[in-house]
C-alpha cells in the first residue's frame, strides 16, 4: 500500500492523541488500526468532520504519533492543512474537535464548517 505522504497536514493535541489511543485499545477488529480524519458534505455549514478508525488506503497520507497511525485521504487532507484535532471531556461539551484555520465560518455545533 502506498501513501500519499507522510508529512503531516494535521496536528493532534495530546488530549486527543491520548483519547485516540485508549479508544484504539478497545478495538476489536485490526483492520481498523488508524483513525482516519476527514471531511465530507453535511452538516449545517456545508461540510463535516469524520473521525473513525480504518485501515490504511493507497493514496492516503500518513501520519505517526508513537503507535498512533493516523490517515487522511487527499481530497480531505487539501480541506484539513493545518487543522489541530483536540479531545475535551468537558461535561457540557466533550469530544473531538478540529480547529481548522481554512475554515471560513464554523458552526455552533463545531462539527461543520463552510470552506
Amino acid at each position: 500500500m502506498e501513501a500519499a505522504s507522510s508529512s503531516r497536514c494535521l496536528d493532534l493535541t495530546p488530549a486527543a492523541l491520548a483519547e485516540a489511543n485508549r479508544l484504539l485499545a478497545a478495538e476489536n477488529d485490526p483492520d481498523k488500526s488508524a483513525l482516519r480524519v476527514y471531511v465530507e458534505k453535511g452538516g449545517c455549514s456545508g461540510m463535516q468532520y469524520g473521525l473513525v478508525f480504518d485501515e490504511q488506503r493507497d493514496g492516503d497520507h500518513v501520519m505517526h504519533w508513537d503507535a498512533l497511525s493516523v490517515v487522511v485521504d487527499s481530497i480531505s487532507a487539501e480541506y484539513l492543512e493545518g487543522s489541530v484535532v483536540d479531545f475535551s471531556d468537558d461535561l457540557n461539551d466533550s469530544g473531538f474537535k478540529v480547529t481548522n484555520p481554512k475554515a471560513k465560518t464554523t458552526c455552533g455545533c463545531g462539527k461543520s464548517f463552510e470552506a
